[in-house]
Order: structure tokens, then sequence, then C-alpha cells
């Protein structure tokens, strides 16, 4: 997607950005839509799929050569498109696969030196490094801004106490990007890894992102080396929320893509008093709204990123994208269910689980960074 530095995007994708989508599609329809469904039911992450996913590339890419990656300069708009792409599929595997890839952003985009080059040659190996972040708390007044999670200075170590919440791979993760508060009030983040003393992780029953491994992480006195917390201070929390917020919407489009398109197939050969549903007004009238919202949500998603990827401001941007799609993936993830009548609520068809993913998007937070 071709860029120029004003407030004006263009929507022509580049050859590169064809080719990648391309293969991420072809990914998406062999390995992620034949197991979401059974993945679901058996509330289990497919044996193996992440490994597979690795032969995208995508956490490989912005990592600098000298560090064993591709080198590719760090786009939103393309990690917007294979976010879209993924969810197509299936949005608690798409946001498993990137969940690694947040952390790689970030890292790159806000650690130091020192820290990428003894981190990121993890992410250029053969095997998947379950990595994650962790911002969310379980509280009805969390603000993302404010996290309460603690971190105190003592001697060369940090001492983190505080819980965390929905956090991806959760149960898995050796590499944890733990966002929390200083003496100061001032935000930070901070490197976890491993198995430190004073960490508990529950694994949590949801109605929805069933596959992601989402685990409450509860942190009792978890002591990290200083020189774990990452960059220098402050951390720019905003920055990381927003460019969260892009992911998320770009895994809300993805799957409401999917709705779309399977409530028009579906009710195009539906027949009812010997006529398709869709030649009803009141159908054929709540399919285009579909298409309607789910454009909105596109193009305000892709504005948002493009905006990041040129160094301007998208923090306003990327906030009414995140309120937009959180609403409106409910919206349509409900439509779904209705136009499908009873089906809709059993599980011959995949849109009881994409209604139930979708509920999930006005709640994530700081967990899909591109």
């Amino acid at each position: 997607m071709t860029n120029t530095a004003h407030d004006v995007f263009d929507l022509t994708l580049t050859d590169d950005q064809r080719m990648n989508r391309d293969t991420v599609r072809r990914f998406t329809e062999q390995d992620i839509r034949p197991l979401a469904m059974p993945a679901d039911v058996a509330s289990q992450t497919p044996e193996g799929f992440y490994q597979r996913s690795m032969e995208l590339g995508l956490t490989l890419m912005p990592i600098p050569e000298a560090l064993g990656g591709a080198g590719v300069a760090r786009a939103p708009v393309s990690n917007v498109l294979n976010a879209e792409d993924l969810a197509h599929g299936d949005l608690s595997l798409a946001l498993g696969s990137i969940s690694p890839l947040a952390f790689v952003n970030t890292l790159l985009d806000q650690g130091t030196e020192a820290q990428r080059e003894r981190l990121l040659p993890q992410f250029c190996g053969e095997n998947f490094v379950a990595a994650s972040t962790a911002l969310l708390e379980p509280a009805a007044t969390f603000e993302p801004t404010e996290p309460k999670c603690s971190a105190v200075r003592d001697g060369d170590e940090y001492v983190i106490d505080g819980t965390k919440s929905l956090v991806p791979l959760g149960i898995d993760a050796q590499l944890l990007l733990v966002i929390a508060k200083l003496e100061t009030d001032e935000p930070a983040a901070f490197i976890v890894e491993g198995e430190p003393a004073g960490l508990t992780r529950t694994q949590e029953l949801n109605m929805g992102l069933r596959t992601l491994q989402t685990a409450t992480l509860s942190f009792d006195a978890v002591r990290v080396p200083a020189s774990n917390m990452l960059g220098e201070r402050p951390f720019d929390l905003e920055r990381f929320i927003d460019l969260s917020r892009l992911g998320i919407c770009a895994l809300a489009v993805g799957t409401c893509q999917a709705v779309l398109d399977y409530v028009t197939e579906y009710c195009n050969e539906r027949v009812a008093f010997g006529e398709p549903i869709t030649n009803r007004q009141s159908v054929a009238f709540m399919i285009a709204d579909i298409a309607i919202e789910l454009e909105a949500m596109r193009l305000m998603t892709w504005r948002a990123a493009s905006r990041a990827e040129q160094g301007l401001p998208f923090h306003k941007e990327a906030y009414l994208a995140k309120v937009f799609c959180g609403e409106h993936a409910m919206k349509i993830g409900t439509d779904g269910v209705q136009l499908l009548g009873g089906h809709g609520f059993c599980r011959e068809h995949p849109m009881e689980m994409w209604y139930r993913n979708l509920r999930a998007i006005s709640l994530l937070e700081g967990l899909a960074s591109v």
C-alpha cells in the first residue's frame, strides 16, 4: 500500500503485499479454517499448529539481518493485512500466531540495543517461541493507560506485584512483556523470562478465544533484573496501546469478513416459501448493513495503520477505529447468528464460534502490536 507523507492514503497494494497476502490466505484456507471448529470444541490448540505458522515468517521479517532475521522494515500496514487474513480463518489461532510478533515489534520499537541483541535471535531459529504481552487486568474499572500492577526498585532488581488477565499463550509463554507502574506512577514494561519464583499461571475458561490458551498471571514479589526493564524511561504506553489496537481491529475485520462471506452464501442457498431468503428485503438489508459496517471498519483501520507507517500522529485514528470495531464487530456477529436462524445456534455451522470470539474485541488491549 503506497503511502505519502500527508493525511491521505493509497489503497493500492504493493506487489510484495499482494504476494504476501496470497501466501497468508493459502495458509489460512489450508491450515487454519479446517482446524478452527474442532479446536474450539476441544478448547485446545491443534498439535503443531504454531510450529507450522512459523513458515509464514511473520516474526522473522522485522528482525535485523545482523541478528538472524530478514531485515524487512517494520510495516504496520502489512502487519494489519496479515492479521486480517489470518483472522478470516479463526480469530483465536490468528491472535496466537501474531502474539510473538507483538513482543518482537515492541522490543524493536522501544527496547535497548542490548535487549534486542540478547532476545531477538531466539525468534530466528527453527522452533516456535511462545512470547506474549500482558497489559489487561481483571478489574471492571481497568484503564489500560493506568495499570495497577506495580514494579518497585530493590537494588539491581525490580519487584513486580499484581495480576494480569487474558494473556495470550499465557500458560506456555516463556517470554512475557509485563506492563506495570513504577513508584513514580510512570508506566514501564518488564521482560519476564521463564518461571521466576512468585509467578502463578491459571488457565482461563472463557466463552470465546477458547484455543488461545489465555491465562491469568499472578505476580507475587516476582523479581527481575533491572536490565529487564524495556528500553529507557519513560515507556511510551500510549504508542504501545495504539499499535495494539490496530492489530485487534484487523483481527475483527478478518473475522467479520468471514461472517459476511458465510451468510451471503448461506442466505442465497437457503430456500423458504419457494425462493432464496435473500429475496426478502429484511434479509437482504441486514446483509447489506454488515457489508457497509465491515467496509467502514476496514477503512478506519487501514487509515490509522497508514498514518502509523508514515510516522504521522495516529492516536485519534487508532482510538476511533478500536471503538468502532468493538461495537460493530459485536453487532455483525449477532446479525450473523440471526441470519442463520436456528442454525446460528448450533455448532454445525461456525457462526456461533465467530459470534463468541467477536464479543472479545471490545475487551482486548495491548495484545497485538503491529
